[in-house]
């Protein structure tokens, strides 16, 4: 891995003005030790990366530099459906866009019509 998630977790920790002692308390360990585990990425463990994460306000996936697509799981039904929230969103956009010119033009009809 050649030291990226470490170097990626103390750019993130100094850019949140985070000192080595808090994260070291956060994680339950010394201060020598949490700079151990961003100088050496075979140190970091799943636990940790994700306690880690937890303390940066980050997810996982950004410390790997992961993009990640904002998913909705839906599971309320016999077969589970995935969809992304941007796909949804902007039809949603569409949606009231057409309903309110369909608005405008029912208005429109009504003024007309008195």
């Amino acid at each position: 891995m050649n030291n990226k998630i470490g170097s990626r977790i103390r750019k993130i920790r100094e850019t949140k003005g985070i000192s080595q002692e808090a994260m070291a308390f956060e994680l339950e360990i010394s201060q020598s030790n949490y700079c151990r585990l961003e100088k050496s990425d075979s140190r970091l463990t799943a636990p940790k990366i994700q306690k880690i994460a937890k303390i940066l306000d980050i997810t996982v996936a950004y410390l790997f530099d992961e993009k990640s697509a904002k998913i909705i799981n839906q599971h309320n039904n016999d077969s589970p459906q995935a969809y992304n929230v941007d796909t949804i969103i902007n039809a949603d956009k569409e949606h009231v866009n057409t309903l309110k010119e369909e608005i405008l033009f029912l208005r429109e009809l009504l003024k007309s019509k008195k």
